[in-house]
């Protein structure tokens, strides 16, 4: 059986020390494949959701915390590389990465980086 390969870019790794909160954070994280072709999805925590709903409830956005949308959102419970990398892979070897990940266009992947 052939390997997919592919590299694995994390937003939050380009963030200053500390910013980083693996446990209550988000980051976005663009899949590049051999062919070239790249993808993106947004990884939240559970608990991240709880602190913009929050959030949101004190200012006002998204109808005072009543609902929260992200584009191509992943949940997991840890927001860190060794995650990241597991559940991705879990998404390429089931079939359903390109369910979940969008496939990003030149303009955004610049707007991205």
């Amino acid at each position: 059986m052939n390997e997919v390969k592919y590299s694995i870019w994390i937003e939050a790794e380009e963030w200053a020390e500390g910013e980083w909160n693996i446990v209550d954070g988000n980051t976005d994280a663009i899949v590049t494949f051999e062919d070239g072709s790249r993808w993106v999805a947004s990884f939240f925590t559970y608990q991240n959701i709880q602190t913009l709903a929050d959030k949101n409830k004190q200012t006002g956005e998204c109808l005072h915390g009543k609902y929260f949308r992200g584009s191509d959102m992943v949940l997991v419970d840890e927001c860190s590389r060794k995650q990241i990398e597991e559940v991705i892979a879990h998404f390429v070897s089931s079939g359903d990465f390109e369910m979940i990940f969008s496939r990003c266009e030149e303009g955004r992947v610049d707007q991205i980086l």
